[in-house]
């Protein structure tokens, strides 16, 4: 299941607590009681009160449907079918439900950690600490096949050379799977078998398996993009924000440019094509903010990063991966007269809690309304680029047309002083 394509995410100011609002519906019961859960959450928390009714009646549907009405003794694929399909009627972001053989799964328990909090350690022994086996990539299907869509900076996939773009064919020669295809592997090697353009001969890549803390490894990912490359004598900056749900990635970014590989950067190419939204609000500040850099320096002569601008030119890449925070981020920029390279972002911006259900799943349900500045709703509209550059994942073999178009941009402003 695609992240991307389901515009699940958390906007990860407002997912501590939400009061129940207990509107006046009373939906069914199908008996099933991790159904009857997840309905009975929505009602109580989903932000929209005008979309209950038709919740409701989507609910109805699928407990007297006559041909297989959901009911205790249903299987667990008529369970999902019943919960994507009532969580579909609300036509929200922030709002899906996960299992535990995916990805998506434990990063949002991260993200969402203090939400859950009180069942951590149940969930993840014996430390409560959010963790999986993996090689750090995602993978999409589309038309059938399964491309790889996102290679985490710095993880054993990248170092292994796996390509966004690449078709994943098997892992030690069985159907890859998320979770299962690592599962107890870690500290061992797996062969992944790829396909890197349409009519060439599979290629095989030993790939090392690595237990994945997923807020531990976009900060990592954030910090491992950051390079500066030089095109026509000129040095240009470049870092992927991952996800703004990690204070560590943030302040890795904010070292780099202050301090570190990018202080003598020209321009900055900031790349929003994310996994997750969060963060702080006001996180584009960095970029945009009008409080002058300063640092705090003590007695001994170390000197503490206190606040961060970057006065120097700068260019950001958005897709559909730019959501929630990120979305927020995009829009900050494009309103400051930064120049967005892409195309539009997901369209997604409303506050996400977390709540986990009878069988462990989770389930996110959108809590919170998100207006900017004058009555602007970012949900189920998005940002446009400024520039528009699109992007084909299947066989892309490291080929990256936006990445090339915001170097081009930022040369061109350079070159104009």
């Amino acid at each position: 299941m695609d992240v991307k394509t389901l515009g699940v995410f958390t906007f990860s100011l407002l997912i501590l607590s939400v009061p129940s609002h207990g509107w006046a519906l009373d939906p069914p019961l199908s008996g099933h009681p991790v159904f009857d859960r997840a309905v009975e959450l929505v009602v109580d928390n989903f932000y929209d009160a005008s979309a209950v009714d038709r919740f409701g009646e989507t609910v109805r549907r699928q407990t007297e449907d006559g041909r297989a009405p959901l009911t205790a003794g249903s299987p667990e694929d008529r369970l999902d079918e019943a919960i994507d399909t009532v969580l579909a009627s609300l036509d929200a972001s922030h709002t899906g439900r996960f299992l535990p053989d995916t990805i998506a799964y434990y990063e949002l328990a991260d993200i969402f950690r203090f939400a859950i909090r009180d069942e951590m350690k149940r969930l993840f022994p014996p430390d409560g600490e959010v963790s999986f086996e993996g090689i750090g990539m995602v993978t999409r299907i589309q038309d059938g096949v399964r491309f790889v869509s996102d290679v985490y900076d710095g993880t054993p996939a990248d170092r292994a050379g796996i390509r966004v773009g690449d078709e994943l064919l098997s892992v030690d020669g069985a159907p890859y799977r998320e979770i299962e295809s690592f599962r107890n592997k870690a500290g061992k090697t797996v062969d992944i078998k790829l396909r890197r353009n349409r009519d060439a001969p599979p290629i095989t890549l030993p790939v090392s398996v690595e237990r994945m803390r997923p807020l531990r490894i976009f900060a990592k990912a954030i910090e491992e993009s950051i390079a500066v490359e030089e095109r026509d004598g000129r040095r240009i900056g470049y870092l992927r924000l991952w996800t703004l749900a990690t204070s560590d990635g943030l302040e890795a970014v904010a070292r780099a440019l202050a301090t570190g590989r990018l202080k003598d950067a020209e321009g900055v190419i900031v790349d929003l094509r994310g996994r997750w939204g969060g963060g702080p609000a006001d996180a584009a500040e960095l970029f945009v903010g009008g409080v002058p850099t300063f640092r705090l320096i003590s007695r001994s002569g170390r000197d503490t990063l206190a606040n961060v601008r970057w006065r120097r030119p700068v260019v950001a890449i958005i897709d559909e991966g730019a959501r929630s925070g990120l979305e927020l981020f995009a829009y900050s920029l494009k309103a400051n007269g930064i120049p967005l390279v892409g195309t539009r972002s997901a369209g997604a911006l409303l506050a996400g809690r977390a709540y986990l259900l009878p069988d462990d799943s989770l389930l996110e349900i959108a809590v919170s309304d998100a207006v900017i500045d004058n009555g602007v709703r970012l949900e189920g509209r998005g940002v446009e680029p400024d520039i528009t550059v699109p992007f084909s994942l299947p066989y892309a073999a490291g080929r990256d047309p936006q990445f090339e178009a915001a170097l081009e941009e930022m040369q061109r402003i350079l070159a104009k002083g």
